[in-house]
């Protein structure tokens, strides 16, 4: 048997003095879509930070395809096919499209074959490869984030909070993409604000509170009360904001 993309194993981290996460766990297959849920502060983002490699974890293991990866640098791991889209978007929006695109092939596949890919998956953008980035919606520029991260053909896609601020019609269409990346082989880390939406595409529900876990399974097994009583607050979406844990990462801004 392969081993799993990734996998967290007993990790602590934090900032300065600060520890954010306590003795996490978490393994995700290959090709399989992980979501990530919590209540507002609970330490997603700072997961996502320590499985891309922008945090060292203090105690505990960082493992990629069954290797031991705890301590390699960000540009190492996104190397090796860890791609992170970050909360924001993450694209140069004063570039164009087509420009956007061509900076995500440099030691990768060519221009053409990039824009080929986007176009067929994201056939708005193709509309729009000449426009400004920054001047597109919200939802183009999401797509557009996506594409830039496939371009570089990753192994495994951390993807924080993909629907923040974005219409649900543009919400389940991006999801139906996650679904599709999934398909083709790529893992998926997703924490979403939006736990309904997100749960429509899992394959495995992961619940962080306080920096732990507090469920982990499959998605057909979550319960309802754990979800709106004991994690997302009753009769509410998840995380109706982003994480608090904003501290930077080591080496410059947090995404």
């Amino acid at each position: 048997m392969r081993p799993p993309i990734l996998e967290l194993r007993g990790v602590s981290a934090g900032y300065g003095a600060i520890e954010v996460l306590h003795d996490v766990d978490l393994v995700i297959e290959r090709g399989q879509v992980v979501a990530l849920l919590g209540p507002n502060g609970a330490g997603k983002t700072t997961t996502i930070r320590v499985a891309s490699g922008q945090v060292r974890p203090t105690t505990g293991f960082l493992h990629v395809a069954g290797r031991d990866v705890t301590g390699v640098s960000a540009g190492a791991l996104a190397r090796a096919g860890v791609c992170t889209i970050p909360e924001g978007r993450g694209i140069f929006a004063n570039l164009t499209v087509r420009e956007n695109l061509w900076m995500a092939t440099h030691g990768g596949p060519s221009l053409g074959e990039v824009e080929e890919c986007t176009y067929a998956r994201f056939p708005r953008l193709a509309e729009r490869r000449t426009q400004v980035a920054g001047t597109m919606s919200g939802g183009e520029q999401q797509m557009l984030a996506l594409a830039r991260g496939l371009a570089v053909d990753p192994v495994m896609l951390l993807l924080d909070e993909l629907s923040m601020g974005l219409a649900p019609k543009i919400v389940a269409e991006l999801y139906e993409q996650v679904a599709a990346i999934a398909s083709e082989g790529v893992s998926v880390l997703v924490v979403e604000q939006f736990a309904r939406t997100v749960l429509g595409v899992a394959d495995h529900t992961i619940l962080l509170a306080n920096g732990m876990v507090r469920w982990s399974g499959a998605t057909a097994d979550i319960g309802d009360t754990a979800l709106a009583e004991v994690y997302l607050g009753q009769g509410r979406s998840a995380d109706p904001t982003p994480d608090t844990t904003t501290s930077p990462s080591p080496g410059g801004t947090a995404p």
